[in-house]
């Protein structure tokens, strides 16, 4: 029963991962571009949560709600003032421009709240269901991460397919130029893409701090790092691979932490990344791009 207990621990923290790799992986296929800060999103949509429930006494579903309206204006804000004007700007510029987000979002956060670690108290209130006579464990956090996420993935997918503003979506992908000239708004299909991906981060914070409720301003930071690799793992620029890398990269960190060494965990995660992308340089279910000269 050990080996399935770590199974599910690890498939719920890697849908953690894939929720908010999904953040990193619609704003790189549509603006083409690396949001660094998104970690700290997540770090900013725990911080508000755990003051409206903990601080302000507020329900939890409220202040879920007030966090992701939050995190999705914070998101649309950041765009327009930090990255909107380097459209077309060197990748080494805009790369800088998101560090220098990274560490003014936590050095606010650092400013109000101060440096010292939070209890976070769980949102999730679903009893643990247990199986095998109380041998296997499922906590209610767990249930509810991996339904989060599967709900989440199936969500924005029939989105991108189905709605205007998805299409509009896949058509900035594809060529920005075009698109402009067929009447789609680059520049808020862009925004609306940044919206949804902080959205997400702030539901991922949730959840996140709901399982490991230790918050500190640095809380996003290696999560947001290591849901990029699974974003690049799964092949940047996919919904399923963004999904599907998070996984992985949750039950290869949990089973190594359980089976081999908690220290050398992280490198054995980046170390299967780097073999991955030897033998499949665009990651597991990335397309290779061809460019017209």
């Amino acid at each position: 029963m050990g080996f399935i207990s770590y199974l599910i621990n690890g498939i719920s923290l890697g849908s953690v991962y894939a929720i908010i790799a999904l953040g990193y992986t619609m704003v790189y296929g549509i603006a083409k571009m690396l949001n660094f800060a998104h970690g700290d999103i997540i770090m900013i949509g725990s911080y508000v949560v755990f003051s409206a429930v903990s601080v302000m006494g507020m329900p939890a579903g409220v202040g879920i709600i007030i966090a992701v309206a939050i995190c999705t204006v914070l998101g649309v804000v950041i765009e327009k003032i930090a990255y909107k004007p380097l459209r077309g700007a060197s990748p080494l510029a805009v790369l800088i421009t998101a560090i220098g987000v990274s560490y003014f979002l936590q050095n606010a956060v650092l400013l109000i709240y101060g440096a010292n670690a939070k209890s976070f108290t769980s949102v999730v209130k679903i009893p643990a269901w247990k199986l095998a006579d109380g041998a296997l464990v499922i906590s209610g956090e767990t249930m509810v991460t991996i339904t989060a996420c599967i709900l989440i993935v199936i969500g924005l997918s029939c989105f991108v397919k189905y709605t205007k503003s998805g299409r509009a979506m896949l058509a900035v992908s594809e060529d920005k130029q075009a698109a402009q000239l067929m009447g789609v708004n680059v520049n808020g299909t862009i925004a609306m893409t940044f919206a949804i991906g902080s959205a997400l981060a702030a539901i991922a914070g949730v959840l996140l701090c709901s399982a490991y409720p230790n918050l500190t301003p640095y809380t996003g930071s290696m999560p947001g790092i290591k849901a990029f690799t699974a974003a690049v793992f799964g092949g940047i620029g996919s919904i399923p691979g963004a999904m599907l890398g998070g996984i992985l990269l949750g039950v290869i960190e949990n089973l190594s932490k359980a089976y081999i060494s908690a220290q050398l965990s992280d490198a054995i995660v980046f170390a299967v990344l780097i073999v991955v992308l030897l033998v499949k340089p665009t990651g597991i279910l990335g397309k290779k791009i061809s460019e017209k000269v």
